[in-house]
């Protein structure tokens, strides 16, 4: 039976949301509130769209979506601040050590 079952638009991940305002504000503000911050373009999935990851100097990091690979790099152009492929560079030694310290932080 497939009465209710849900019909996925052509080409959409699942789970698919495009950003919104309120995540560019939230990396606009990630980015004006800390130091030495990086993005990194992480791909679409089959779970996610396309999604940047920043990460500041020393090792803080946050996740927002965002209009896939060329609508993440407006954004860093528009704010100044390095932008690379996560596939092709990886996540920086500093974002792994900052989650190491933070499971280490007493609750």
């Amino acid at each position: 039976m497939a009465w209710f079952r849900r019909r996925k638009k052509a080409g959409a991940a699942a789970g698919d949301r495009p950003a919104n305002r309120a995540d560019l504000d939230h990396l606009e503000q990630f980015v004006r509130t800390r130091r030495g911050v990086e993005a990194f373009i992480e791909p679409r999935t089959t779970v996610t769209e396309t999604t940047v990851m920043l990460i500041a100097h020393d090792g803080e990091w946050t996740r927002r979506r965002i209009d896939g690979p060329e609508g993440a790099r407006r954004f860093a152009h528009r704010l100044a601040i390095p932008i690379y492929d996560v596939r092709l560079v990886g996540y920086p030694q500093r974002m792994r050590d900052f989650n190491e310290r933070r499971k280490r932080r007493p609750s």
